[in-house]
């Protein structure tokens, strides 16, 4: 039979060192607290921003944000807005093909009013603006 690597005695005192270390991290870890000190961290709520949206100057990208609008009916928007000119009212989004009455309720929180049709044609503001929900 070949002769260990290492000695029986020696064999016998790793295990033992090995032993008394562990029981002494185990000691370690009860003494300051064990599961009951473990910290915890309080999580901030997510804040939720919202943006509000002009149809009458937003491009696809910021309309398929809306809830229920993707990138097809988000592009069919901005195609019938320059076609068939500025939407006088929210409820003239009902002209693009596939907006119906429940889409146009999901969409009609994160939509500007529209003001007079000659305001909201031009200018240089942006097309989204962003804002905090209350509470």
């Amino acid at each position: 039979m070949p002769e260990p690597l290492i000695r029986r005695a020696d064999q016998l005192t790793i295990a033992v060192l090995t032993a008394v270390a562990l029981a002494g991290m185990a000691a370690w870890w009860s003494a300051h607290g064990g599961r009951e000190g473990l910290v915890e961290i309080d999580r901030a709520a997510p804040l939720d921003y919202e943006f509000l949206v002009d149809v009458n100057r937003a491009e696809w990208p910021e309309l398929a944000q809306l809830p229920a609008i993707g990138p097809v009916l988000a592009r069919r928007i901005v195609a019938s807005r320059d076609r068939e000119g500025p939407f006088r009212s929210i409820e003239e989004l009902d002209r693009v093909n596939g907006i119906g009455p429940r889409t146009l309720e999901g969409m009609r929180r994160y939509l500007l009013p529209i003001a007079g049709g000659e305001q909201v044609a031009g200018g240089e503001e942006s097309a989204v603006r962003h804002r905090r929900p209350r509470g």
